[in-house]
């Protein structure tokens, strides 16, 4: 891939994104965990033990390659993405809890997204390959966390330029994540047929069991529809930018990258034909409740 696109593109690409997660943040979203405990802790559990433990096997069932398997392991271990905020208010969820799952997930993601990748790494014996260092690792962290910090403080003392803020910023970055995936697409061209074969099923079948799971679970266990939708599109819609950045920075691996790319190319379209679905079950039932 392109250099300025990865030592310069990415970064920036990741700090705004974050930066407009941070500008939707208050430090009421944390507190609202204590006031809707069953929903946080449901969709959390969903999307950081029961996604992953399927994605491995996932991975094993469909016997990618190993960077490939990595890759999926690296983007099943990514949080939330702010995204999922758009689907949520398009899908009447729980806008509110999808801010606040974005925002805990992404500072729980700081322990587990290196666990879970280096585990994947040691299990497909790729140590001599590629590598995850702990000084990268933290790097990656200090541009998500220090940009949501920045847009907190934005919002905290100019809520009007913060509330104005929010549109150009999902833009940007749905743009941003498209230049992103077709760079990725470009530098791998001579295999991306290949690639698309071989990851294609996994990144689909991963993409609507992510958004199925993240609706039926928390239903399952008595949580209510909208918070349900909410937790649907947190678990979905991933931030595939943040796993790009992980696998061509910090594990030197555009290869890596390729499942994220590829994802995203599903999860978006996924989203919207899964949240029209729901939107029109939920309006039949409301009569008869």
């Amino acid at each position: 891939m392109d250099s300025a696109l990865t030592t310069v593109g990415l970064p920036l690409a990741l700090a705004v994104i974050m930066l407009g997660l941070g500008l939707d943040l208050t430090l009421e979203d944390f507190r609202r965990v204590t006031r809707h405990p069953r929903a946080v802790v449901v969709a959390l559990v969903c999307q950081l033990v029961v996604l992953p433990v399927f994605c491995f096997g996932l991975v094993l069932a469909l016997d990618l390659p190993p960077l490939l398997a990595v890759g999926m392991m690296l983007l099943a271990s990514s949080p939330g993405g702010t995204t999922a905020n758009l689907f949520s208010h398009l899908f009447h969820g729980d806008v509110a809890l999808n801010i606040t799952l974005t925002a805990i997930n992404s500072v729980i993601a700081f322990v587990t997204l290196p666990l879970i990748t280096g585990f994947a790494i040691s299990w497909f014996d790729l140590a001599g390959e590629v590598s995850l260092p702990l000084g990268e690792v933290l790097g990656v962290f200090a541009i998500i966390l220090v940009p949501v910090v920045v847009g907190m403080v934005v919002r905290a003392r100019r809520r009007d330029f913060a509330e104005r803020m929010d549109r150009p910023v999902r833009v940007g970055s749905a743009v941003v994540l498209a230049v992103l995936v077709l760079g990725i697409l470009l530098d791998q061209r001579e295999d991306v047929v290949g690639y698309l074969a071989s990851v294609g099923v996994a990144c689909a079948v991963f993409c609507a069991t992510s958004l199925v799971l993240g609706y039926a679970v928390p239903r399952a266990l008595g949580v209510g529809v909208p918070q349900a939708i909410a937790s649907s599109m947190e678990i979905g819609v991933h931030n595939a930018t943040l796993a790009i950045f992980v696998a061509v920075e910090v594990l030197g691996s555009t290869e890596a990258s390729v499942p994220a790319a590829v994802y995203s190319l599903f999860m978006f379209a996924f989203a919207v034909a899964w949240g029209s679905l729901l939107v029109r079950r939920t309006s039949v039932a409301a009569p008869a409740a």
